[in-house]
């Protein structure tokens, strides 16, 4: 219903914020992450919204960037996962954190947070470990015929990029793994790139 909302910043807590759009204000439910980074009041802003719709309750849901939109609806698609737990989610961790914890398979990462407990944990990694990694740029202007290879380090370019990492050490450090061990899966070049990047950090 609605893409997002463009106004002036009226008021800004931890969990909420009021946005004023010619004459209206919009209550938005955050994430302390979006908080934190708000400017302050009296700004304008841009907040990509999220309206959840109830039998008996609606609520619009507010997101600087995309990226936390998009995580914010993925976990809306596991079951015992609601809006609530969902933002509590990405009050406890960035948005990086949860996915690189789905992506490397970590659900310890995910325990901290309320609410989360060892089966809803495993239950998010297991249900969006594929999605997040089938995230790829455009192939628009690639030769057909492509290497197996090339496409392999393309999917784990693109998961890693997604996770956060500067494409210069994400390629570094794919590169040296697809050298070394070239019959790997996409998922596993991933989770060796994850180590091989903490490590030389």
């Amino acid at each position: 219903m609605f893409a997002f909302l463009r106004g002036e910043l009226v008021t800004v807590s931890r969990e909420e914020a009021v946005v004023e759009v010619s004459g209206i204000g919009y209550l938005l439910h955050i994430s302390s992450g979006t908080s934190r980074r708000l400017p302050p009041e009296g700004s304008q802003v841009r907040l990509f919204t999220h309206h959840y719709i109830r039998e008996d309750l609606q609520q619009l849901f507010g997101f600087l960037d995309e990226e936390e939109l998009q995580l914010f609806r993925l976990l809306l698609t596991i079951g015992g996962v609601g809006p609530k737990l969902a933002m509590a989610a990405l009050s406890g961790l960035s948005v990086g954190e949860i996915q690189e914890a789905i992506v490397a398979n970590r659900p310890e990462t995910l325990y901290g947070i309320t609410g989360v407990g060892k089966k809803t944990a495993a239950r998010i990694i297991l249900e969006l470990r594929d999605k997040i990694l089938k995230i790829q740029p455009a192939t628009s202007g690639k030769p057909a015929g492509a290497s197996h290879a090339i496409q392999l380090n393309e999917d784990a370019l693109a998961a890693l990029m997604t996770l956060g990492f500067p494409k210069p050490a994400a390629q570094k450090a794919i590169s040296g793994i697809l050298e070394t061990s070239p019959g790997l899966s996409v998922e596993e070049v991933v989770r060796a790139a994850l180590t091989a990047i903490h490590n030389n950090s």
